[in-house]
């Protein structure tokens, strides 16, 4: 775990100094937890950015991993599916001991090629009482495919919680700009119409909004809006429109 937060953190200083082609901010935070998005447009269909997105062995970085390798690395795109890692053999292990694994993420829902949806606490997320859910929303738009990463945590922090979610934020952006490489990359996605302006404020206002929400969070001090469930279409609408922001 160690390793792998003091490599967010070190990512956090050389995609600072670098350009990313993926625009990435942290969206709400406090001390109860905090929500990532980070978005691009790829030169992919909607099912061939999908195809890739399932297979994380070929995009994610070695460095994020609990055995350093991403070929390790395996994910079962249906509900209840594991992205999950198999652990290197070890030499002079007894007969009948198996070989060790580390599940990342469970998928909870599946939908391709719109929706990706797991649960879990990422890298050094994994030993803490904190719950993760990372949404991943592919749409077709002019010239190829946008892809979205919203990951929202929340629970109990023992590390200072704006250290760790611009980490976080980091190692997000990292792996959406590793998949984009491998599809082409047509554009970042912009957060709005451009910086300091009032579309902008808009948009980021009701991103925030929205994102409160769905997860139930709080922004200064309130509750955010319920959001009735029950219903597959409200929640249809609601990818809909996360895609959209």
């Amino acid at each position: 775990m160690t390793r792998i937060f003091a490599a967010a953190l070190i990512a956090m200083s050389l995609l600072a100094a670098t350009a990313e082609p993926a625009q990435a901010k942290v969206m709400i935070q406090d001390e109860r937890g905090f929500v990532t998005r980070a978005g691009l447009v790829v030169d992919a269909t909607p099912y061939e950015a999908w195809q890739m997105l399932v297979q994380p062995e070929d995009w994610w970085s070695d460095t994020h991993t609990w055995s350093g390798k991403a070929a390790n690395l395996y994910l079962s795109a249906q509900a209840g599916g594991c992205f999950c890692e198999l652990l290197d053999e070890q030499a002079g292990v007894p007969e009948g001991i198996q070989r060790g694994s580390s599940r990342h993420m469970t998928v909870v829902q599946a939908d391709p090629p719109r929706v990706l949806r797991m649960r879990g606490g990422l890298g050094p997320l994994q030993s803490e009482p904190v719950d993760g859910v990372l949404t991943i929303t592919l749409k077709e738009v002019p010239g190829g495919t946008r892809i979205l990463f919203e990951y929202v945590v929340g629970g109990y922090f023992r590390f200072d919680v704006a250290t760790i979610s611009k980490a976080v934020d980091m190692v997000m952006n990292e792996q959406l700009a590793r998949l984009g490489m491998k599809l082409g990359v047509v554009t970042p996605e912009p957060s709005g119409a451009g910086e300091g302006s009032a579309a902008n404020d808009d948009s980021d206002e009701k991103s925030k909004a929205r994102s409160a929400g769905e997860n139930g969070a709080a922004t200064n001090g309130k509750p955010g809006p319920a959001i009735d469930t029950t219903s597959p279409n409200d929640v249809g609408s609601l990818i809909d429109a996360m895609a959209d922001d």
